[in-house]
């Protein structure tokens, strides 16, 4: 009767502490997205990763600073920074084919893509939630060509939001 007991009450914290897990998720998801409404111009249009199964359709531009790029980055993705970012970075693409930018969370993307739509690009779109939410959604990443579980995530604030891979600074 104990032993029955005891099995009934170690499943029993297991399924609470499954779905304490599963809610601190879903809350961090709700408040990343509610994060992510104040970072963005509700008129940029925004690509979400679930939407990305090719990226090869896409000239991807990663506008992270270098270190970032140099930790992990999307398959075949071109560093184009965002300090130092000039439209000479970009001058050999193709202005007509789809643009893909992102950085940690979207913010600085936005902006690359904004010089881009100015400059005359006529299909740029923002990775939304930039590589943290790539990451969460397990989407794969890169250093160089092999693929790697490490994200730059800016900061230890921005940190937070990285549910999957390993975190660095």
């Amino acid at each position: 009767m104990k032993s029955s007991l005891i099995k009934n009450s170690a499943s029993l914290v297991i399924l609470l502490a499954s779905l304490h897990f599963s809610t601190n998720l879903a809350a961090q998801s709700l408040a990343y997205k509610a994060l992510l409404s104040t970072l963005y111009d509700s008129k940029f249009p925004v690509l979400k990763p679930a939407q990305l199964s090719d990226l090869s359709n896409y000239q991807v531009l990663d506008t992270r600073e270098k270190e970032e790029f140099d930790v992990s980055h999307l398959k075949d993705a071109e560093w184009v920074g965002y300090d130092t970012f000039t439209l000479m970075k970009v001058a050999t693409l193709d202005k007509n084919k789809p643009v893909l930018v992102y950085c940690t969370v979207g913010a600085r993307s936005q902006d690359i893509g904004k010089k881009l739509k100015d400059a005359g690009f006529t299909q740029v779109y923002n990775l939304y939630g930039g590589l943290i939410e790539w990451v969460n959604e397990e989407k794969p990443i890169f250093q160089g060509n092999t693929q790697t579980n490490k994200v730059h995530t800016y900061s230890k604030t921005w940190g937070i939001w990285l549910t999957k891979g390993e975190k660095v600074y």
